[in-house]
């Protein structure tokens, strides 16, 4: 898609952005039409589930979702980001692209977000102020500029009307999916729908994350792994984030860099993760690989999206604390019973699966603790293979699904991609040793 092409009006009102949710409704209906009689012709009976998850219905969805940006596109990212088990690789790939490709403001949309934020004559601000974004996401998008005084800045402007409709889009999308079939009937979503709402609408509020960007450059000011940018105080808005621009390569730039680089990096990242959730208690829980910069000059890390930074509970830092142990004394039965008291396994499921579910937990420990020289390889894939196969039956049982608490899933979220990040990058990291320090 050309940068051309990326342009269009973020949809603001309530019917205009359900009618978008009603496109993606139709092409998948359409779709799966189409795909079904061609199945049958073939003399298939194919499922809900395959027809609804193709290549085109996917393509269909992303394609409107990233024109609609906010609270809707920002589900399609999260879909992006899961590990495997659930989308196959075809569908990983076009739901990726939800992650750096939303559709960018027409410029006298842009321009009337700036006028609202700074006034008519905003552009006295700036010596230099570039109309075409760098970056563009659910929330809103990225521009560079040089400040009069000659700072360099990236300027981070909120979509119109993003804010207003997020519980709309969430309970829209809420309801696609129980249409759809994905869901289990009985199981309920609506403390987490609202925890969504919550979170959304913390992501939208420019000086509660320029508070958590101040918070974290504070807490890293010693940690010289990392680059913080501070925002430029006196012209932060509710809906205008302006901060010291970094410049770096994509984390995707480290796939050409040597092991020894790789590593560093991802080592960083995992620590970062490990204090946030053990000693800082405030955890950036967005893994998108866009919210990070490498910098190949130094190895340096940029942290650029604070918008998704949220308090540990005690409860939830307690709890990954009891499973981090059962996990350093290679116990099945313990690491268990913790999956269990989180609720990311349930006790049914252990009654009908129990033998598999400990051949899952035992694939693990083998491949973290018994790794040669004590570094787990994260580019062999074969154990990923393994677990996979045997959660099929597990997953597709989705009467006896678990629901962890919103909290936790959030901050499992970040441990996801950080544990995605780390294949895509074949890296080797001392897995066992790095927990052993927060036991």
């Amino acid at each position: 898609m050309s940068d051309r092409d990326r342009y269009g009006p973020v949809p603001q009102g309530r019917l205009s952005r359900l009618a978008a949710l009603g496109q993606i409704a139709g092409g998948v209906a359409s779709g799966m039409v189409a795909e079904g009689l061609s199945r049958l012709a073939k003399g298939e009976r194919p499922h809900l589930r395959d027809l609804l998850l193709t290549p085109s219905n996917a393509l269909r969805a992303s394609d409107q979702l990233s024109r609609m940006r906010g609270a809707a596109m920002k589900l399609g990212q999260m879909i992006s980001l899961e590990p495997g088990e659930f989308l196959p690789p075809e569908l990983q790939e076009i739901f990726s692209q939800l992650r750096a490709t939303a559709h960018f403001m027409p410029t006298s949309q842009l321009s009337a977000a700036l006028a609202n934020a700074w006034g008519a004559d905003w552009r006295r601000h700036f010596s230099h102020f570039e109309m075409t974004p760098i970056a563009a996401a659910s929330i809103g998008q990225v521009h560079r500029g040089i400040l009069s005084s000659g700072r360099k800045v990236a300027v981070k402007v909120q979509y119109p009307g993003i804010a207003r409709s997020i519980d709309a889009d969430i309970d829209n999308v809420a309801t696609f999916l129980r249409l759809s079939g994905l869901l289990p009937s009985g199981l309920n979503i609506a403390p987490h729908l609202e925890e969504a709402k919550r979170q959304l609408r913390e992501e939208a509020d420019y000086l509660r994350e320029a508070e958590e960007m101040r918070r974290f450059g504070k807490l890293l000011a010693d940690d010289d792994r990392f680059i913080v940018p501070a925002p430029i105080e006196d012209l932060l808005r509710p809906t205008v984030l302006p901060m010291d621009f970094i410049e770096g390569a994509p984390l995707d730039a480290l796939l050409q860099a040597s092991e020894a680089k790789r590593n560093a990096a991802m080592t960083a990242m995992c620590e970062l993760a490990l204090r946030e959730l053990f000693v800082f208690g405030h955890m950036q829980t967005d893994p998108n690989f866009a919210n990070y910069l490498w910098r190949p000059s130094d190895g340096r890390i940029a942290l650029l999206d604070f918008g998704a930074v949220r308090a540990v509970s005690e409860a939830s830092a307690s709890d990954y604390r009891t499973l981090l142990r059962a996990t350093l004394a290679g116990s099945v039965k313990e690491v268990g019973d913790a999956l269990i008291d989180m609720q990311y396994m349930s006790r049914a499921q252990t009654a009908r699966y129990g033998q598999t579910l400990d051949e899952m937990t035992r694939i693990v420990l083998d491949h973290v603790f018994r790794a040669p020289g004590g570094l787990t390889d994260f580019s062999d894939r074969g154990p990923l293979v393994e677990i996979r196969q045997r959660a099929i039956p597990i997953s597709a049982d989705r009467a006896l699904w678990p629901l962890p608490s919103p909290d936790k899933m959030f901050l499992q979220r970040k441990i996801t991609g950080l544990a995605l990040l780390a294949m895509k990058l074949r890296v080797r990291l001392p897995i066992a040793g790095m927990l052993a320090d927060y036991a």
